[in-house]
């Protein structure tokens, strides 16, 4: 497994249980840093990991609305604990990533390959629509 997509199914597993008991924000840091030690002890970028897992914090209000505004038939506490953390990692880095780092569409497949690992049957579609159209309108806007 590549290093980012295991950085990324690392931050996705620390999400899911920070998410679970309530986003205790606090905790976050002590959760990444167990299952980094778990998951991924040789991981090389871990400055990777703990920016993206900063910033998906730090934006999450905004990156909350997207979800409420892209998938309205959904509301966000009505999506499953994985499907919203993959978003939230996915949308993360449409928004807010280093476009030569991690383009675009690469921010995409790699949360619908995460859905498509630890999500439902249909995670994968589901994450696919709503990333798919933030980056239509993205695109739209630009």
């Amino acid at each position: 497994m590549a290093s980012r997509h295991l950085a990324r199914s690392i931050i996705l597993q620390s999400l899911y249980e920070w998410d679970f008991y309530t986003e205790k924000k606090e905790d976050l840091n002590k959760i990444l840093e167990r299952n980094i030690e778990k998951f991924g002890p040789d991981i090389e970028d871990l400055d990777f990991i703990e920016k993206l897992a900063k910033g998906i914090l730090k934006n999450l209000s905004k990156i909350d609305e997207v979800i409420r505004v892209s998938a309205p038939e959904r509301p966000i506490e009505q999506i499953s604990i994985i499907d919203r953390n993959v978003l939230r990692i996915g949308l993360f880095e449409l928004f807010y990533a280093e476009k030569k780092e991690v383009p675009p569409k690469v921010a995409i497949n790699e949360a619908i390959e995460l859905a498509k690992n630890f999500g439902g049957e249909n995670s994968g579609k589901f994450v696919n629509g709503v990333l798919g159209t933030v980056f239509k309108n993205l695109k739209l806007e630009t």
